[in-house]
Formats: structure tokens, sequence, C-alpha cells
């Protein structure tokens, strides 16, 4: 164990005087004002791993002596064990308190040594993007002092990692599933493309399936544009309903395939897969995402339908989107490429092929309309502590 006692004109000094003695793993075991400033007293290893057999020893120790007295070694063996326990779970509490301060402090230094490092820093993060990627791409531009400069860079940047595909779908055909939590607009989706299909190749080249035999009201709208288009639709809820469907519709070009809203952990997860892989291999999976989402469940969203193995997603609902950072986020570490994005109502008019550069240019354009104020605590934790930023 390794104490030290600390001196400094106030607290900032004393962690990083801390800090720079005994590491971030230190914990702090009092402090106090004195004359002149702040006395910090700090320990590193303060229970070593060493001295815990210590009180079994001492238990193993008294078992060859009355009950009586045994009685009373096992209190006190587990009193001593009560009292570990507590000062482990009051170091890890202080230890806690320490790095949200040495936090804080790096975000300081950070400000005083590079402040336009640390715009930038927020900048991205009020865009919404993961805090790693924030980091990631203000590492990349952290020679450009002009702040502008630097955040259009940013935003270059930020389009080249964002995948897409090409929706070549829409001129070649084939069958397509769109997968996906409870009202993304899945069904809406589809409506969209068979029309766009429809419009280039003809009523007769496209069809519509849906598995969901669930919701009442999903199939009646689906049917609804069926009629709209005059285009057959069937319902296939097994891999049997779903072969015989198939062969019905095998003069199609284009056969899409409406799934059901499921939510994590949903029993039909594996049934609606066995449906599926009843197409084989001619099937194309995309993953319908709703820019509104929260980023929490986008990343429950994209391991419950991995599972699918989608080929690409689906952005939908970008006209009702405050903020695009978070779902963009999600997409480059998923590597999941985006096919289709939808901004309104309109079949089929609001169906656009997703782009990279346009959908940055739209998630600082959101920015901009809807301004995040930056919280200096959440923006230290969020930079991860003074580590990686040490040669700043």
């Amino acid at each position: 164990m390794k104490i030290k006692r600390f001196v400094a004109q106030d607290m900032r000094q004393a962690l990083r005087m801390v800090r720079e003695t005994l590491g971030e793993d230190a914990v702090i075991l009092s402090n106090k004002t004195v004359d002149g400033g702040i006395e910090l007293t700090a320990a590193l290893d303060l229970v070593d791993d060493a001295e815990e057999p210590m009180v079994d020893q001492r238990i193993t120790a008294t078992t060859a002596r009355p009950a009586t007295a045994s009685r009373a070694a096992a209190a006190t063996g587990h009193t001593a064990d009560d009292a570990l326990a507590a000062m482990r779970r009051e170091m890890q509490s202080l230890r806690r308190w320490m790095q949200a301060e040495l936090s804080g402090l790096s975000w300081y230094d950070l400000g005083q040594r590079s402040p336009h490092f640390q715009e930038l820093f927020s900048r991205l993060m009020a865009l919404g993007v993961s805090a790693g990627l924030a980091r990631s791409l203000t590492e990349r531009v952290r020679e450009i002092e002009d702040i502008d400069q630097a955040w259009h860079k940013a935003l270059y940047l930020l389009a080249a990692e964002i995948p897409v595909a090409e929706p070549a779908v829409l001129d070649n055909g084939g069958v397509v599933a769109l997968v996906g939590p409870t009202g993304v607009g899945k069904t809406t989706t589809i409506a969209k493309m068979a029309a766009r299909f429809a419009l280039r190749h003809g009523h007769r080249s496209v069809a519509l399936i849906t598995t969901d035999s669930f919701r009442i009201g999903a199939r009646d709208q689906l049917q609804t544009y069926a009629r709209i288009l005059n285009i057959p639709v069937r319902t296939a809820t097994t891999p049997e309903e779903m072969d015989a469907a198939l062969n019905a519709l095998g003069d199609r070009r284009l056969i899409l395939v409406d799934t059901a809203g499921m939510a994590a952990a949903h029993e039909r997860v594996a049934d609606q897969i066995q449906t599926l892989q009843a197409i084989g291999r001619s099937l194309t999976t995309l993953l319908t995402l709703s820019a509104t989402t929260e980023p929490a469940a986008l990343q429950r969203a994209l391991k419950l339908f991995a599972e699918f193995r989608p080929d690409a997603c689906v952005l939908t609902k970008l006209d009702e989107a405050a903020s695009l950072g978070a779902v963009l986020s999600a997409l480059i570490q998923a590597g999941l490429p985006a096919v289709f994005t939808t901004n309104g109502q309109r079949v089929p008019e609001d169906l656009q092929p997703a782009r990279a550069h346009p959908l940055v240019t739209r998630a600082a354009e959101l920015l901009v309309e809807n301004p995040v104020g930056v919280d200096a605590g959440y923006m230290a934790l969020a930079l991860g502590g003074s580590n990686h930023h040490a040669n700043v």
C-alpha cells in the first residue's frame, strides 16, 4: 500500500498531482482545507489481494478451540469479512468519484491547451454521434486550428465512414423482405418500393407477401396499397405457405415481403426467420430503422435483427427526426449499409436512394434547427479521461 499526502492551491492542482504521482487507480482517502490551499491524502492499492487470506487463516486457526470460542472466532471472521466488503465498496465509490474529478480536470486542461479540439468534440457530440466516433473524427482533424474548417472536414470524414449501397433492387427485382421493430414504417416503405417499381416496369411485375398474421390493421393497410396499385398480395406465416406463395407469384420480377414488427426477445423471431429462410438464397433482407429511435433502442434493434442477417437497411422518418447522429453512428458501428431513406408519407415520392453526404448535411442542418446545450461534466466523461488525450 502506498499512501501520500498532497498540498496544492486548489482541488484541480491537487488532483493533477495525485494523477501524475500515483496514477488513475489511486483513491482519495481524505481532503481538508489548510493554509495556502487544500490537502489530499491518496493511496494506491489500499487493499491488496495478498491480505485477503489473512482473514481465512485466523478463522482456520481457531477450529481446535472449544465450541463457544469457535463460534466467537467465526463471528469475528464474519465481522472482518463484512468490514473488508464495506471497505471495498467505499474504495469503488471513491474511485468513481476520483475518475469523474480527473475527467473534469482533463476537460478543463484540454480547453486551456487546445480549445479548438474541445469545441469540435463538443459539436460532434451535439450532432448526436457516439463519443468514440466523435473522438476519432476530432483526432483526425486536430491539426486544423480554424474551427469552421475543422468542422467541415470532420463532417466530410463522417460521410466517408457511412456505408451505403446502390438500390439495385428497383432495377433488377428479386425477393426483398423488410424486417424491423414495430412502428418504423415497413409497410409504407414496401408500398413506396412497389409503386416505384410498378411505374418503371408495370404493375404486372410486382407482388406482395405478408408474414404478419398478428396485426389485422397491418394486413388491411397492405391490402389497401395492393388494390390501389392493382397488384396481388399473399399471406405466408409458415415455410410451407411461403413456398406456395412464391410458386403462385413466380412470374413477378419483384416480390416484396412485409414482416411482423418485433421487440427484443420476442418469441416470434424464430418463426419469422424460418419462414423467410424458405425463400432461399434469392432473398434480400433489408432492416428498417426509424431515424427517430433513441440510441439504446437502435442498439437493441441491431442486435435482435442481426439474426436475420440483413444485407442493408432503410432509414425511415427522416422528416420527423430532431437529430441523425445516433442512427448514423449505429450504422457505422454495425457496418450495415443504407440503401434507401424515406422522409414522408407520400407514395412513392418520399423514397430516395441513401447517400452519405446528404445525410450528413441534413444532420448538420438539424443541429442548427435544434441546438443542443453542452454540459461540461457530460463532455468530460464522454471524452474518456486524460490518457487518451495526453498528447493533445
